[in-house]
């Protein structure tokens, strides 16, 4: 990922593109933040000639004071934070290991909670991350609400707890990361068991976990495998389709 206040707000903004691109948000639903230094966040806003995440760009990630909520780089006041800002504010409070915060509305993570499924290691090889992800524990929010205050986003938070990826019922998920990619790659993990899950009852069967042994047998292969390499695969996605920053 990159260093320096303009190589993170591409990285913001790319993150937000790759969303797009894979049908975790639609139109202008959705957001990403990224911790900096002296109590402050690069967060996707809203400016003036708003167009959705799939075509946000670097000016579009603003630095945000996490204390107060305010935008710090707008003086003009064109640009506007999300209204689930606290979602980012209190994560990011709760957690100072955590870098980035993803709140992303997946279709099938939606149709997933609103059913009652649990998002279970239904797989193992299929996606490893994503069936370490399940097997650690998904974590669901019992409530379906927009979260625009800090009461409203302690509670998310404790619902979260010290998992790195959040079920919000009926609305989406949120999910932490060191990078955006981490965050980002984690949303599209909780999206794939969502779809997983909801394409085994399709088919008329009840999905179930795989057996411990199974996943006791699942190896990691490593950042440079599952990071670096599928990040730049999603990224050269955009590219092939016209839809990066170059």
């Amino acid at each position: 990922m990159s260093d320096g206040l303009d190589g993170l707000r591409r990285d913001v903004a790319l993150g937000c593109r790759v969303m797009a691109h894979r049908g975790l948000v639609e139109n202008i639903l959705g957001h990403i933040s990224v911790r900096i230094e002296g109590g402050r966040a690069l967060v996707r806003s809203r400016g003036p000639r708003e167009r959705g995440l799939q075509f946000t760009v670097p000016d579009d990630v603003r630095v945000v004071d996490l204390d107060t909520g305010e935008i710090a780089d707008d003086p003009a006041g064109d640009y506007a934070v999300p209204s689930e800002l606290p979602i980012h504010t209190s994560v990011l409070a709760a957690h100072p290991d955590v870098e980035c915060v993803v709140h992303a509305h997946p279709p099938d993570v939606v149709v997933a909670s609103l059913a009652g499924f649990a998002l279970e290691p239904i797989f193992g090889a299929y996606d490893i991350p994503a069936a370490h992800l399940a097997a650690a524990g998904i974590p669901v929010h019992p409530r379906s609400v927009l979260i625009r205050t800090d009461e409203l986003a302690a509670e998310m938070v404790a619902s979260l707890g010290d998992a790195s990826a959040l079920v919000l019922q009926g609305h989406g998920v949120v999910t932490t990361g060191a990078e955006v990619a981490d965050a980002v790659l984690r949303a599209l993990q909780v999206d794939t068991l969502a779809r997983m899950h909801l394409r085994v009852r399709a088919a008329g069967a009840t999905p179930e976990a795989i057996p411990e042994n199974d996943l006791a047998e699942l190896p990691d292969l490593g950042s440079a495998f599952n990071r670096e390499t599928l990040w730049r695969h999603h990224l050269a996605a955009l590219e092939q389709d016209g839809r990066g920053l170059s």
